[in-house]
């Protein structure tokens, strides 16, 4: 009889144990995300290149908090940067970091950068073009203007018909610094389109058309809907860039006046934490942890 209560001890014992451990691993999954305990609004603008990633976290978010509300909108990292440093909203997407885009740079100084992944970009163009590499020279010979026609560049006897982004726009702040890298875009030559969608647009019904896109719209059908043209002979992989061989890619950042505070601290915790790397490399982004030591 004694042995046999002794036996029953001992499987509540490592029953209790059991449950306790489940229960602690739950509520470490749970504190991640707030487990359900967190409530707030939390606004944010900007980068339209951040925007999917924000709007997917955001929707996984709240389903793991019921009383937190987010609301993401686009606009342009220039129009997040300013709009986080006015107060208008709590975060600001950006390609680039918040000095780069404020008329006074000094006032960077009481913004947090929080970097939450990082993105590559690809030169696009219509499907007419035959040339499936540029140089880093040819590319800013193109959008400056020097070079005016494919057959200059190793493509055939045809107009080149530039487009780029508006000046608030973080993707053309990210082309500038690593593509262009000091030769001034000129913006006579061609158009200017403010959204992902509407280069796509301008690309597939204007023969002979240049224009970059983010990674994170060059996912699913529209990879094989675009042509990708490689930079120096590499394109523009997760591996390429985080090897050092592909130039055109930035952080993305969530920027946020004054100390984190939750709601807000535990959305972009999550944001950029191992839980939700799986899904950010799936939108076409690259996760923190692959980042290593780029600049």
């Amino acid at each position: 009889m004694k042995r046999n209560i002794k036996l029953i001890f001992s499987f509540l014992l490592v029953a209790v144990i059991l449950v306790g451990c489940n229960t602690q691993k739950n509520t470490n999954k749970k504190n991640q995300t707030g487990g359900g305990k967190l409530s707030g609004t939390i606004t944010a603008a900007g980068s339209t290149a951040l925007q999917p990633l924000a709007e997917e976290a955001a929707t996984e978010f709240m389903s793991n908090n019921p009383s937190v509300s987010i609301t993401i909108q686009g606009g342009g990292s220039g129009t997040g940067v300013n709009q986080v440093t006015s107060g208008a909203v709590q975060i600001g997407n950006s390609d680039v970091p918040a000095a780069e885009k404020l008329s006074d740079p000094a006032l960077a100084k009481d913004l947090v950068e929080t970097k939450v992944a990082g993105i590559g970009y690809s030169i696009i163009v219509n499907k007419d073009v035959t040339v499936s590499s540029l140089t880093l020279k040819q590319i800013q010979d193109i959008f400056s203007g020097a070079v005016t026609n494919w057959k200059d560049v190793g493509g055939k006897d045809e107009k080149i018909n530039v487009i780029n982004r508006p000046a608030a726009s973080g993707t053309r702040a990210a082309f500038e610094k690593t593509v262009m890298s000091g030769v001034k875009i000129n913006d006579s030559v061609g158009t200017v389109q403010d959204s992902n969608g509407a280069v796509e647009q301008a690309i597939n019904s204007t023969p002979g058309t240049i224009s970059y896109l983010a990674n994170s719209y060059l996912v699913g059908d529209k990879k094989n809907a675009l042509t990708i043209v490689k930079i120096d002979g590499n394109d523009s992989s997760i591996d390429n860039i985080t090897n050092g061989k592909y130039p055109f890619y930035s952080y993305e950042y969530m920027i946020t006046k004054g100390d984190l505070k939750d709601p807000v601290k535990s959305y972009i915790d999550f944001v950029k934490g191992d839980d939700f790397s799986a899904k950010v490399e799936e939108m076409g982004y690259i996760p923190m942890s692959k980042m290593g030591n780029l600049k």
